[in-house]
């Protein structure tokens, strides 16, 4: 894991993902979250869309 590691930004909540692809994204300044009911739980508490991103590694 330690070539994950980007002291600029804090680490959001991928950090805890096993995906190699998820974890290149645990230091980005964007709250991501990985696909499951937390995202669209929050999606739908706040009445916000989902943005989807299917990037490719």
């Amino acid at each position: 894991m330690a070539e994950f590691i980007n002291r600029k930004h804090k680490a959001n909540r991928l950090i805890y993902e096993k995906s190699p692809y998820l974890l290149q994204h645990a230091y980005n300044p964007v709250d991501w979250f990985a696909w499951g009911p937390e995202a669209f739980q929050k999606a739908q508490r706040e009445q916000k869309p989902v943005f989807l991103s299917i990037g490719y590694s």
